[in-house]
């Protein structure tokens, strides 16, 4: 089909199954494409987008539970993609993540992820897809300069030089199997926890994730956690600079 589009200049890319790649010239947007064709062309369809600074995807889903706890198929992405990630780094480099969408390599914003549904789609129903999107930050251009930004970093810096865009997204794919089998073996607990012991609190507090995806955050004394939901947090993508549709610097 024509969406199956391959760059010639693009590295081939050795998916498992049922994984099936669609890959854009560097003017695609990888999430914009994966939710155009998600209905289309379904589960397993994974877009990517050869660009040079970014390693840029998307994958398609579809889950069978209610939209209201399949949400959470948002953190199994997050975990495969820092799982992707720490195969790659250099050693004691920590990856942690920002609730709830940014991913830091030692303390500087090196991307991040969002998911996208069916406009519509009613919480207490399936939706009829998700898409997850993936950015990671490879090189830093223009005027920046390592190490004059400390709150942003890239592959590049912090050692990543031979992990190519391709390499990155085919770990990925791998790493989310297994992270959506170990949901569905363990259940939700398991694959929070992953998450959870990775994310940057500030001092004091103490952290946990609901059934739902929602972010509990428990203070010493308080009697009540305090609960951020996931639904408005992924909202507007907090590590996304929308003039360049790449991380913030």
């Amino acid at each position: 089909m024509q969406n199956h589009t391959r760059s010639p200049t693009s590295p081939s890319i050795d998916l498992p199954p049922p994984f099936r790649l669609v890959t854009l010239r560097e003017v695609g947007d990888a999430f914009v494409h994966a939710k155009s064709i998600a209905a289309e062309l379904g589960a397993g369809t994974l877009v990517h987008v050869g660009r040079f600074d970014l390693v840029e995807f998307a994958v398609v889903l579809e889950p069978e539970e209610p939209l209201r706890t399949a949400r959470c198929a948002f953190y199994a992405g997050m975990v495969a993609l820092r799982d992707a990630l720490l195969a790659h780094a250099p050693p004691e480099r920590p990856i942690t993540f920002n609730w709830p969408d940014a991913i830091h390599v030692d303390g500087g914003l090196i991307g991040g992820g969002r998911l996208a549904w069916p406009a519509g789609s009613m919480e207490a129903e399936p939706p009829e897809w998700l898409v997850f999107g993936g950015s990671i930050r490879t090189v830093a251009m223009g005027e920046r300069e390592a190490g004059l930004r400390p709150l942003a970093t890239a592959l590049a810096e912090e050692g990543f030089d031979d992990l190519g865009s391709g390499r990155l997204v085919e770990s990925f794919a791998r790493h989310l199997m297994f992270a959506i089998d170990g949901w569905q073996a363990d259940g939700f607990a398991a694959l929070a926890g992953r998450y959870a012991d990775h994310l940057t609190l500030e001092k004091g507090s103490m952290a946990a994730l609901d059934d739902n995806g929602d972010l509990l955050v428990r203070w010493r004394g308080q009697k009540e956690p305090d609960r951020h939901a996931l639904a408005a947090g992924l909202a507007a993508p907090s590590w996304l600079d929308p003039e360049t549709g790449g991380p913030r610097s």
